[in-house]
């Protein structure tokens, strides 16, 4: 059993089981009917998505230094008792069943995700490779 981090709208992996949309908004354009069925998600959970304001760091990041500051920026907002509960109890779901998480960013070591696979790791997760 294990998580896999995705790029929302990829085609799925077998066995991926449950996806989770760690974004701030949902697709434009898509109706809410076929999240699911065009491979975006199954289950919206925006609490592990970077803020507003955070997500701007990321967007503007040209420098290792701005792509820190991100970095650190996320990680304080994932470090709240809420998150960090979250975080817990996906790390222990991890050992019971196949799920997978994930964002719209193309690349993932320029996305929240990256961190995100790395705070789940942290947190003892079993993640998937790929």
């Amino acid at each position: 059993m294990s998580i896999r981090i995705v790029r929302l709208g990829t085609p799925r992996a077998p066995d991926e089981g449950l996806r989770m949309g760690t974004v701030r908004r949902p697709p434009r354009g898509v109706p809410k009917s076929e999240f699911a069925s065009q491979n975006w998600y199954d289950v919206w959970y925006p609490n592990l998505a970077p803020s507003v304001e955070t997500m701007k760091l990321a967007q503007q990041a040209e420098s290792p230094k701005d792509w820190a500051a991100f970095g650190k920026a996320y990680r304080a907002e994932m470090a709240t008792s809420e998150n960090s509960r979250t975080l817990q109890l996906l790390a222990a779901l991890s050992h019971q069943t196949n799920f997978s998480m994930g964002c719209y960013c193309e690349v993932e070591s320029r996305c929240h995700r990256s961190l995100l696979r790395s705070l789940l790791e942290d947190n003892g997760a079993d993640l998937s490779a790929s």
